[in-house]
């Protein structure tokens, strides 16, 4: 008796299936069978099949269908019934096996006695250049684990759906007489979830076992390259109608819900891709299955999927073609926005037509994506074009941009070109300006005529694919759209003259992207034309040829391999550290780069004032919008970055530059950190001290390169210094340079008896009359359904009830960011993008935190702070723990929930004299050495002698 058989099912697939079967053959595990089903082919498949049985007596075994089955489920139970095996598998003719796939999962089997083991599966693109390859749902298979019910892990019946990467024992399948269901595609969907729900127990292994060869060119689609036939979606919902009723008929509604989610994440989407390109009698069909399967999908899974897959499967299920093709655009393309979008009450939608019913209002709702936050240069917006047409040389197009919430006012100036570009970088691109643009509303309508035959002038050989965009100019602002296809015909060609030869392509003909958008091809009518891009083919896989690719193959591994994070490390410890250290050189840092701000903006800001020579260096990461002018700017992590650090003669940061480099002595360190502790730091957090002691070795190295670490009170010294192994020599109790503005503040304000606002507040749109409160909350790990923090409170309402007397400025954590309904538009301001809290801080008549260290930093100007710590408990007693207790020690109320944060500002004015004494004595506590010169003192001690 074998160990394993492996089913092999073969269908019109004569030249492929030998090797297949050599895979199953060249198996490590030697004591493997062979059963190759053929599914009645009408070419030499089963011949060939009988020709590897004779050829390997004892080990391959052939059998055919008397008649075609139409799908893969009959061969296999056929196959099922001929194995001989302890163990079964199987194999598509199109398929491998990877070299120790039987091994592994036999071994895996034996050991813990799985009715199913299941292994990595590798999708590989046979018709890319590189094979292209991606791992099927890695994240289920990083590492070896047995379960006794496949309810323990949901995602794997939810997603691994296939049959092939997976090793049934075969008492198993025949004892629970699993078998695939008869002529239906999908049938490996039904198959696996029976299987899954009938094992007692289910082993997963990280080896790749299962090499899934994708053809997207073939002449013969498969059935998952055939989604545009109306049989596939049909047999796709009766499978999943069969899976729903197993998991109903077990009671399994958390599994039931999961498999939803999946769904509409993924099933649909598969299907919905293809509805723009379709014509109206299929689209009615499509809407008719879907209607009813979806009335079966729980509300719930809606809100566990991304907006736009919602909406598209909500639009679906109405029927309503004009916003679902948008939408799916969308869907397609994201970041798109594809809809006019509408706004009611304060609340923004994809669109109009259903705020009666109060699930579409919730599925339709966008506002906390925040289209209506950002500016039309920041909007990828939707250009559907409405007329194509071709005449002599040149074409005609028309088209409407999108304008959703009027984005583009109606007087703005406007100018537009079309942007003709050849797809493979670095090559020519073309312009054509736009004739006509005109303000329709919701819409920017434009024509023009393109004549391409005379002025774009392609190579002909490399250029094949040109893609096209507009790009308009709104009030000097410039965005830029792709030009959408839909339903609008495309015909023809146009003549052009390539640079190289027109015996290789002499027209220019309009194609549909693969995402939906216009764009044309070089083709040809020349009867040679084929012989010559023959030829043209074999120099370039010639020997020159070769030469060429593999110098440029090299050079682009080189350049991979000197970019990565290993050889950064490398480059930087021996390459750039031991180039000499540049006298008054400075690398500044502030929050891992996102930002210009902090003390090391202050230190920097008193060097400039002090008219010191010295180069400065700022690292950023993302945008460099916002840094100074006259520095010079590294990109964090890049070449240059760790070259400036190598080569610097100081390091000032507030959080800590890249662990692993290790600081040259002649390089002093000052560490500004980032604000005092209420939550436990360094060695006292559980998770740092529950690491080895190699990886705590690792983490004090990086500690130990501050020379100098800035204290702003004794506190700190306790807490920080302590929890970071500082050396009391370390320690530079000079305060904070950032609070320097506060303090100063402060004491301007005690001596003119009265607040100076500044610039600030007219740059915001603040009126002279109101009162500025600042909500400042810490980071939060978990978002809201966008992956945003959603406030504590609601926006809306803190605006209509305090919106006559006070504006609200909300300042995310760098980490988070927040979205804000329109309706509360200059009295809710998100000043989150600025990067430096102190002007807020200064600006700002009073604060509302929770744990932020804003709060030791605030306290220094003397005015009222609110805590607003809705998660208290959780966040103190759950999470890392605090150095002190906050509810003893606040300088303001603690507040947990709305309504008493709403009393709490009721009383906002009668806290100044309330909490006086408590922000004082706050305030020697935790910031006793701020007092209005850290900047200049540090500057003093160690960069006065680079004066001029």
């Amino acid at each position: 008796m074998p160990d394993v058989s492996v089913v092999v099912i073969v269908y019109n697939d004569a030249d492929r299936l030998p090797t297949a079967v050599q895979s199953v053959l060249d198996q490590t595990l030697r004591d493997v069978e062979v059963v190759i089903v053929d599914d009645c082919s009408t070419d030499r498949s089963f011949e060939v099949a009988q020709q590897l049985a004779a050829g390997h007596p004892g080990r391959v075994r052939a059998f055919q269908l008397p008649e075609n089955s139409g799908a893969g489920g009959e061969p296999r139970n056929v196959g099922i019934q001929h194995t001989q095996g302890r163990y079964v598998m199987f194999l598509d003719s199109d398929d491998v096996l990877e070299l120790n796939a039987c091994r592994n999962m036999l071994e895996a089997a034996e050991e813990t006695g799985s009715d199913i083991v299941s292994g990595l599966t590798v999708r590989l693109h046979k018709d890319t250049r590189n094979q292209k390859r991606d791992e099927w749902y890695a994240w289920l298979y990083s590492t070896t684990r047995t379960l006794e019910s496949v309810t323990e892990l949901p995602d794997l019946f939810v997603w691994d759906t296939l049959c092939t990467n997976k090793c049934y024992r075969r008492e198993f399948l025949v004892e629970n007489n699993l078998l695939f269901p008869k002529g239906m595609f999908y049938e490996d969907l039904v198959f696996i979830a029976e299987a899954y729900l009938a094992a007692q127990r289910i082993t997963l292994i990280p080896n790749q076992v299962y090499f899934w060869h994708v053809h997207e060119q073939a002449a013969v689609k498969s059935v998952t390259n055939r989604r545009h036939e109306m049989t596939n979606y049909s047999h796709r919902l009766e499978i999943h109608r069969r899976i729903d009723a197993m998991l109903a008929e077990r009671g399994l509604d958390g599994m039931k819900l999961a498999k939803d989610v999946k769904f509409l994440k993924h099933d649909l989407v598969l299907h919905l891709r293809d509805l723009p390109f379709r014509d109206e009698s299929y689209r009615q069909e499509f809407a008719e299955l879907s209607r009813e399967y979806l009335a079966s999908i729980a509300p719930e899974a809606y809100e566990r999927v991304q907006p736009i897959q919602a909406i598209c499967a909500y639009l679906l299920q109405q029927g309503d073609w004009e916003h679902l093709i948008p939408a799916v655009d969308t869907l397609i393309n994201r970041d798109k926005v594809s809809s006019p979008l509408a706004e009611h009450d304060g609340r923004i939608y994809w669109c109009d037509g259903y705020t009666d019913d109060p699930f579409g209002r919730e599925v339709l709702d966008v506002t906390d994506i925040g289209y209506h936050e950002k500016p039309v240069n920041q909007l990828f917006l939707r250009n559907q074009l409405t007329r194509f047409s071709e005449s002599g040389r040149s074409v005609s197009l028309t088209g409407r941009i999108n304008n959703p919430l009027g984005v583009i006012p109606p007087g703005a100036q406007l100018k537009g070109e079309l942007e003709f570009s050849a797809r493979r970088r670095s090559l020519q691109t073309f312009h054509f300006p736009v004739r006509v643009l005109r303000h329709e509303g919701d819409a920017i309508h434009w024509e023009t005529v393109a004549d391409l035959t005379a002025k774009l002038r392609p190579l002909g050989i490399v250029d094949t694919i040109w893609d096209v965009r507009l790009r308009l100019d709104v009030d000097g602002v410039r965005t830029t759209s792709r030009l959408t296809v839909a339903d609008t015909g495309l015909s023809g060609g146009l003549p052009v003259r390539p640079r190289l030869s027109r015996m290789v392509a002499d027209r220019l003909e309009p194609h549909v992207s693969a995402k939906g958008h216009l764009a044309f091809r070089l083709v040809s009518e020349n009867r040679n034309a084929e012989r010559v891009q023959e030829l043209i083919t074999r120099g370039v896989r010639g020997r020159p040829g070769t030469l060429a690719k593999t110098g440029y193959r090299k050079a682009k591994e080189l350049r991979k391999k000197v970019t990565s994070g290993d050889n950064k490390l490398r480059a930087y410890h021996e390459v750039f550290s031991r180039l000499p250290v540049k006298k008054r050189t400075v690398v500044f840092e502030s929050h891992l780069g996102k930002q210009f701000s902090d003390s090391p903006r202050a230190i920097y800001e008193e060097m400039r004032r002090q008219g010191l020579e010295f180069e400065a260096i700022w690292s950023y990461a993302g945008s460099p919008k916002d840094f100074p002018k006259g520095v010079t700017l590294v990109k964090r992590w890049s070449l240059p970055y760790l070259k400036a650090l190598a080569q610097a003669e100081f390091w000032v940061d507030n959080q800590s530059y890249p662990l692993k480099l290790t600081k040259r002595p002649e390089t002093t360190y000052i560490q500004t950190w980032h604000g005092s502790a209420l939550k436990n730091m360094g060695f006292d957090q559980p998770s740092l001290k529950a690491q080895t002691r190699q990886q705590q070795a690792e983490q004090q190295r990086s500690l130990d390169r501050f020379d100098r670490f800035l204290i702003r009170s004794e506190h700190d010294v306790h807490t920080l210094a302590r929890a970071f192994r500082l050396k009391e020599k370390t320690l530079l109790r000079v305060g904070y340079p950032r609070n320097d503005a506060l303090v100063r503040a402060r004491q301007r304000e005690a001596a003119l008896g009265a607040r100076e606002r500044g610039p600030l507040a007219a740059e915001l749109g603040i009126a002279e009359d109101k009162t500025v409160l600042l909500y400042a909350p810490t980071f939060r790990k978990a978002g809201g359904r966008h992956g945003r923090f959603e406030l504590p409170f609601d926006a809306e309402r803190f605006a209509d009830q305090f919106g006559d007397r006070y504006v609200l400025l909300v300042r995310s954590h760098y980490l988070n960011h927040v979205v804000l309904p329109p309706t509360v538009q200059g009295r809710v301001i998100d000043v989150s993008a600025r990067h430096d809290v102190t002007p807020l801080l200064e600006l700002a008549d009073g604060l509302i935190t929770d744990y932020s260290s804003v709060m030791f930093d605030y306290a220094l100007l003397d005015r009222p702070l609110v805590f607003f710590t809705y998660d208290y408990d959780e966040y103190v007693h759950e999470g890392r723990g605090t150095y002190f207790d906050l509810l003893e020690h606040a300088p303001g109320p603690v507040v947990r929930t709305e309504d008493a944060f709403h009393e709490a500002i009721k009383s906002f004015e009668s806290q100044a004299l309330e909490y006086a004494k408590s922000r004082k004595e706050f305030v020697a506590k935790f910031g006793e050495y701020d007092q209005g010169n850290a900047a200049q003192s540090i500057v003093d001690q160690f960069f006065a002698q680079w004066s001029r």
